[in-house]
């Protein structure tokens, strides 16, 4: 079991790194940090007495008083690197630096800046340590207008802002998940170097616009699950599905055609496959509380009356729909929440499940969690 300590857990990159850590509880052991600790040395030097490993995330990207960026990364970094001195820390050290290390700017200067201060302080201790370089980041609940052009770009079109784009630029970039499994592989290896973590993709910020207003177009409009012609497609969409607001957004009503036969309801257009399944549930039965990280589901309830609870993982807040069969809707299972249907009628209710792959037992992207 190897102690991991992570600065920055609350931030974006943080959040996702320990999610994934703890569906790996058997190998990892999440050791609490809390950032006020960097201004009382002794719950510091706690802290990292307690860790084998400390990856250090922590840190300011943007703010309007741009010396302070600088300043505020380089004074958490000495304090961190003052208590492995102090506490003569014989453990693994990870930072996150950035590609922007070699731009002129506050930022990229401050990063390289903590990051040499780090190597010159395994030199002098014999201590491992790793300088990350790492590559604009995307993924789902990213911060807009911190963290990348993409959660931006995202969030404005939910919300019917209009985005505008300054610069067209060539973005590298790398998919959260991804990023995450470089992390943990050095976590593993502890030896000491920095290391570029390669970019996957390459787009023009046009580029990830025009694929993003489709997917306005396309899903939130018209409730159709777009056709994914790569992987950044599918990133994309689980991105920005994740910035849409579920309290307003669902149920969605499906169109009900009535004609002297009875009722037609059109369930789902896809132009990306996946699986179809349907259920019966007796009265007072509940299915589900599990979560997904990657697929895509819909829940369509066409008989009986159903309660849909969401609750977004390591939150409190639960989302309840009331769906029934009278009235056909759907509602959407963002990642990241674990979700669950119970019937709440009197009679049986049916449902129809869709998923965009198909079930694996090896690699099932199912994690059991009451709602």
């Amino acid at each position: 079991m190897i102690n991991v300590g992570i600065t920055g857990a609350n931030g974006f990159i943080g959040w996702h790194l320990c999610r994934q850590l703890k569906h790996r509880n058997d190998k990892y052991n999440l050791v609490f940090f809390d950032r006020d600790w960097f201004n009382d040395n002794n719950k510091l030097n706690d802290f990292v007495k307690k860790c084998d490993t400390i990856i250090h995330l922590a840190g300011l990207n943007r703010h309007s008083e741009e010396n302070l960026i600088y300043d505020t990364n380089i004074d958490i970094a000495n304090k961190l690197i003052n208590s492995l001195e102090q506490t003569n820390f014989d453990g693994q050290i990870i930072f996150s630096s950035s590609i922007h290390e070699e731009n002129d700017n506050i930022f990229g200067k401050s990063k390289k800046k903590a990051r040499l201060l780090f190597s010159n302080w395994a030199k002098s201790s014999q201590g491992k340590f790793n300088g990350l370089i790492i590559p604009n980041v995307f993924g789902p609940f990213g911060k807009p207008f911190y963290n990348s052009v993409i959660s931006t770009f995202c969030y404005q079109l939910i919300n019917k802002e209009t985005p505008k784009i300054d610069i067209d630029a060539k973005l590298n970039l790398i998919y959260i998940d991804d990023l995450i499994d470089s992390i943990i592989n050095v976590i593993k290896n502890k030896s000491n170097y920095n290391q570029i973590i390669h970019h996957k993709y390459e787009y023009k910020v046009s580029q990830i616009l025009k694929i993003l207003k489709k997917f306005k177009l396309t899903y939130l409009k018209n409730g159709t699950i777009p056709k994914f012609t790569n992987d950044i497609d599918f990133n994309l969409f689980n991105t920005f599905r994740s910035y849409i607001n579920l309290k307003t957004f669902f149920p969605v009503r499906y169109k009900n055609n009535i004609d002297e036969r009875g009722h037609f309801v059109e369930i789902i257009k896809l132009k990306s496959g996946g699986q179809i399944s349907f259920s019966y549930t007796k009265p007072n039965v509940v299915r589900g509380n599990h979560y997904h990280t990657r697929k895509i589901e819909r829940f369509s309830v066409i008989k009986g009356e159903a309660l849909i609870r969401l609750r977004k993982v390591e939150t409190n807040e639960i989302l309840d729909y009331n769906l029934s069969g009278k009235d056909p809707s759907y509602v959407d299972m963002p990642i990241w929440y674990t979700h669950n249907i119970k019937n709440i009628g009197d009679d049986e209710l049916y449902t129809v499940f869709w998923i965009n792959e198909f079930y694996d037992p090896k690699n099932p992207d199912t994690y059991f969690e009451n709602v």
